[in-house]
Order: structure tokens, then C-alpha cells, then sequence
């Protein structure tokens, strides 16, 4: 892969801008990734402290400037709704992960914001497959990843019980300008 410098990494979808997560965003991503019931399954029930919160973004930053991914601020038009974003699955591949406010569920906005990340990844990293590592109990996460086109390949022990994880290779990702039937050249 070449170089990354100079790329801004915000992915656009039809209702939506996922823009990578900067310093300036840590009392609203400790705030959202607080809540009961987004840390419910994303942090396996434990309330993330700052300093996780503080080193998480640290993290992401240098993701984004060497490998071109990280965690994105999903935004609609009224402003943050979540998070999405890529994290190592142990030594086997990159992991898609998302939270939405609660407010904000059953708009779509999981879906719409995983398809962008994992288009990215398929796409425009170039990348062989992307996965998912989802608990047992939730539904609305593997309604997420079977509707991305992800199949089951392994269950495996998680804190909160059994974790089914996913994957959608390249061979089966459409391109941006395919779905759109824009051209290029």
C-alpha cells in the first residue's frame, strides 16, 4: 500500500458522514460509550475509563496515518449519533464494530455506516475480507452483519457467553461505483 498522507479518511454514505475520531471528541465519546446500552456489548457490560477513552483515540489516529483505518464519529444532519469503526481480531483480520445512541436506533444508521466501513476495507484498502465478532444475545448486531452480506465461520468463548464471528470476503463486495452506477476512467 502506498502512502496515506494528505487522505482525510471521511466516508459519506446517502444520510450520513463517518469522520475519524480526533482528540477534541473525547467527552462525547466517553459520554457515548458510557451508556448501558451501548457499552453493553461493545465493552462487554465495563464502562471505559478516560484513559482507555484518551488512549483509544491516541490509537486510532496513528491507525489512520499508517493503515488507513481506525474508529469514525458517525453524524447525521443534527450532528453525532455513534461510533464505527476497524480494531485487529486477534491475529486473523481487521474487526468491523459500531454503537448508535440509543436515541438513534432503528433508523438504519448500523447498517448504513458498517457498509460504508466495510466497502472501505473490500475497496479502497484493498483488503481480502473483513469481519465481525458478535455476543450471542445480539440480535440486532447479527441483523446488522447478515444484511452486510456476512456468513458465520467459527463460534468462540466471549465474558458474556458465546461470540459467533463473521466474514465477508472481496470476491463478494460491490464497488461504490458499481452500486451507483457511476463511471470512471
Amino acid at each position: 500500500m502506498g502512502s496515506l498522507a494528505g487522505v482525510d479518511h471521511v466516508l459519506t454514505t446517502e444520510r450520513l458522514v463517518l469522520r475519524p475520531v480526533t482528540a477534541h471528541d473525547h467527552a462525547a465519546l466517553l459520554a457515548h460509550w458510557t451508556l448501558p446500552d451501548v457499552r453493553r456489548f461493545l465493552f462487554d457490560g465495563e464502562a471505559p475509563s478516560a484513559a482507555e477513552v484518551t488512549e483509544t483515540i491516541k490509537d486510532s489516529i496513528q491507525d489512520f496515518s499508517k493503515d488507513g483505518y481506525g474508529i469514525w464519529i458517525i453524524q447525521d444532519g443534527t450532528g453525532p449519533v455513534g461510533t464505527t469503526g476497524l480494531r485487529p481480531l486477534e491475529d486473523i483480520g481487521l474487526e468491523i464494530f459500531y454503537s448508535l445512541a440509543p436515541g438513534s436506533w432503528g433508523n438504519g444508521y448500523a447498517i448504513e455506516a458498517a457498509r460504508a466501513v466495510v466497502e472501505h476495507v473490500l475497496v479502497d484498502l484493498g483488503l481480502p475480507e473483513v469481519l465481525a465478532e458478535i455476543d450471542e444475545g445480539n440480535a440486532a448486531s447479527v441483523a446488522v452483519v447478515k444484511r452486510l452480506g456476512m456468513i458465520p465461520f467459527a463460534v468462540v468463548p466471549g465474558v458474556l457467553g458465546p461470540m459467533t464471528r463473521y466474514r465477508r470476503t472481496a470476491s463478494t463486495a460491490v464497488t461504490r461505483r458499481e452500486s451507483t452506477g457511476a463511471g470512471g476512467g
